[in-house]
């Protein structure tokens, strides 16, 4: 909801200042005085004729001025006798007209007050003396009954209008500022007057608030209730007990839904499509969506637990347009991982749950359909332009030139984006950098591409999904032809222009991914050895050896890349650090602090360490096997921003905390970026969201 004492401005016209004018009782005043005078000014005319009168009969000029002596003596009296018995009237006729204006303005069907620029009540009528109660609290100063409105609310040179709550009621405060200067029968001097005085209304909005909630109250709520993982839940229970799962899992949905009143219909068999009134959406979210716990409890001796994704659509126009809301929402949810609710509000989008590791999908239709759907985007354009994150490391690396080789082997004009290159992709760089069997702008910088870019260039984005993290951003607005290939979570600000999304959070990186896509294309292209060690060192580091987010088909990617000739010994040697290097990582961990008993937290300084972002990463690593850490975050600042590198087993889902900080990730490996921040800063805000989610729960 709005501020309540947000001021709305209006602006006043603009004209030209007039001069300052009299009361009008005084210029009405006036014109009666020159009215009474006419008389005196015929005189003028009448002595001019009384003298051709004299040169024509001098008899009859004589005659003519007694006459006029007679009726100059006649206006005088009338003027004399007549003139006070007119003013009077004409006083008396201006006060009748003020009783009249100060009667209406009191019996004013708007609480009305004339305030001073110190708050001070000057004036009010009766209603409204009957909101604040009586007239001894007037007394008060505005500021002191109504504790909302405070002096920065006054008005300038202009009316404001804000809300506020006084009571049990709401109003809309009216604010006008009245120039004294204006209003005075004579021009004073500026030093003279004061601010001026204050014209307050209220405006009752209670009912219409009333209304207002219940409209908004009544709106409907389209959802989508999808079960995650419902074939590899099935696979694990006995035949027999396959009915009572589902029966299990139909109940629970109904049953929960049931208490908001809602009407849920079973589309498929892994999927629900629910309709309620909002006002039940704030009892979903105080329970944090309650649904998603009691469905994973379900034990029948399944070996998977089953888990939900809910999409909800809410405030939107039309039904059509909520239900079309619940799809993005739903969307957005499986593609960060599934066992969450994802609440769109009109470009709002709220998160709830997700604190699930994912779980590996046996099927690979999905990656067979995308790429099936890459090599059509990919025969359609001449040029392909491939990049991955800033300070890029090896799983960005690695999934670069697997969609290298792809657009090579259909003779397609390849290049990789890359700004800078880090202490991690160095040595595998240096294999193709030099080597005759690839062409020399294999590897360009950003300005680069720019100029390269024309409308027959498709643009490949992998192991990113949000556009400010990309390595050059510009691509994506200068092409409609662009596909990602992503391993992280999908978040509210992804890439939204997308031809081809293909964003996979159960796969354990981004080479894996494009591994599996170049098994499925047809006619696939046969790696190098150089390429499949690149894409194996990809997997080794997201995997950290194979020891997390490591499932049936990252082992099956990393034997097809063994069967393309890649080289664990020369991967190997890629990895290994000089002693200075070596030493700077060992004093990362020797600094680092426990906070709250289970979280490690260290800072590394960035002066003479090269790509500190990717040591930060290590020893962030190398914190988790430490006895007791639930989770290691390690901070680093590189020119104005503060990169955070976060891990952890399995005990908390370090990607939650990272959206709280503007970034994401997964639930074991995370991290996230602050622009103008210092190093101590950045470890408050940790500490801080880490106290305030242990506390709320949500880790």
């Amino acid at each position: 909801m709005e501020n309540e004492k947000e001021p709305k401005v209006i602006k006043a016209p603009k004209t030209e200042k007039e001069p300052l004018e009299k009361p009008k009782k005084i210029l009405l005043q006036n014109k009666i005085e020159q009215y009474l005078r006419i008389p005196f000014f015929l005189l003028v005319p009448l002595v001019v004729f009384n003298g051709l009168l004299y040169m024509k009969d001098v008899e009859t000029g004589v005659y003519f001025s007694v006459m006029m002596a007679a009726y100059i003596l006649i206006i005088i009296f009338i003027y004399v006798h007549n003139k006070p018995g007119i003013m009077t009237t004409l006083v008396r006729f201006a006060f009748e007209q003020g009783q009249v204006q100060k009667e209406l303005l009191k019996d004013l069907a708007i609480p009305y007050a004339l305030i001073d620029f110190d708050g001070k009540i000057l004036w009010a009528n009766p209603l409204f003396y009957a909101i604040i109660g009586n007239e001894k609290l007037g007394r008060k100063g505005i500021t002191q009954i109504f504790p909302e409105i405070t002096r920065e609310l006054f008005p300038k040179e202009e009316v404001t209008e804000f809300g506020m709550r006084y009571q049990e009621n709401y109003y809309r405060v009216e604010m006008r500022r009245v120039i004294v200067r204006d209003i005075l029968p004579e021009p004073v001097e500026e030093e003279e007057i004061q601010d001026g005085l204050i014209a307050m209304y209220l405006f009752d909005e209670t009912e219409l608030r009333r209304y207002i909630q219940e409209n908004k109250d009544q709106k409907l709520v389209s959802g989508l209730i999808y079960i995650d993982n419902y074939e590899e839940a099935l696979e694990g229970v006995e035949e027999v007990r396959r009915p009572l799962l589902t029966a299990l899992i139909d109940r629970k949905v109904n049953k929960y839904m049931q208490n908001v009143d809602a009407i849920v219909k079973k589309l498929e068999k892994d999927k629900f499509m629910v309709v309620f009134q909002q006002k039940y959406l704030q009892q979903l979210q105080s329970t944090r969506f309650a649904l998603l716990d009691e469905v994973r409890s379900i034990n029948i001796g399944n070996e998977i637990a089953v888990t939900l994704s809910i999409g909800l659509g809410v405030n939107a126009p039309t039904y059509l347009q909520a239900y079309d809301a619940a799809r993005v929402a739903i969307d957005l949810a499986l593609g960060r991982g599934g066992d969450q609710a994802v609440v769109k509000d009109g470009e709002q989008i709220y998160y709830y749950g997700g604190k699930s590791q994912g779980v590996e999908k046996n099927t690979r239709v999905k990656a067979r359909v995308k790429a099936h759907a890459l090599r059509e985007v990919l025969e359609a354009k001449d040029q392909v332009i491939i990049m991955g994150h800033k300070l890029p490391d090896a799983d960005s690396f690695g999934a670069a030139v697997g969609i290298y080789r792809l657009a090579a082997a259909m003779n397609r004009r390849a290049h990789i984006v890359i700004n800078e290159v880090t202490v991690s992709i160095r040595p595998q760089m240096n294999n193709f950098i030099g080597n005759s069997m690839y062409p020399e702008d294999m590897f360009i910088n950003s300005e680069q591409a720019v100029n390269l870019l024309d409308h027959n260039t498709a643009v490949v984005v992998v192991d990113v999904n949000r556009p400010g993290y990309t390595e050059c951003e510009e691509l994506l607005s200068m092409t409609k032809s662009v596909v990602v290939i992503d391993h992280h979570r999908a978040m509210k600000d992804s890439i939204q222009s997308a031809t081809l999304s293909y964003i996979e959070p159960y796969a354990s990186s981004a080479c894996e991914m494009v591994a599996e896509i170049l098994q499925y294309i047809i006619d696939k292209p046969k790696l190098r050895p150089i390429e499949a060690d690149a894409m194996y060192a990809g997997i080794l580091v997201d995997t950290d050896t194979f020891v997390t987010k490591t499932g049936v088909r990252t082992f099956e990617a990393a034997s097809f890349l063994k069967r393309s000739g890649a080289d664990i010994t020369r991967v190997r040697k890629m990895f290994r650090m000089d002693m200075e290097l070596y030493k700077q990582k060992v004093t990362g961990v020797r600094n680092a602090d426990i906070f709250m008993d289970c979280y490690a937290i260290g800072i590394l300084p960035s002066e003479g360490v090269d790509s500190p972002t990717v040591l930060a990463a290590q020893i962030a690593n190398e914190l988790l096997d430490i006895d007791g850490v639930k989770a290691s975050f390690m901070l680093t600042k590189v020119k104005d921003t503060v990169y955070i590198s976060a891990r952890s087993i399995d005990e908390v889902n370090v990607q939650l905390i990272m959206e709280e900080m503007g970034g994401g990730g997964h639930a074991t490996v995370a991290g996230a970026q602050l622009q103008d921040c210092s190093l101590e800063e950045g470890r408050k805000q940790l500490e801080g969201i880490l106290e305030k989610m242990t506390v709320e729960g949500e880790i």
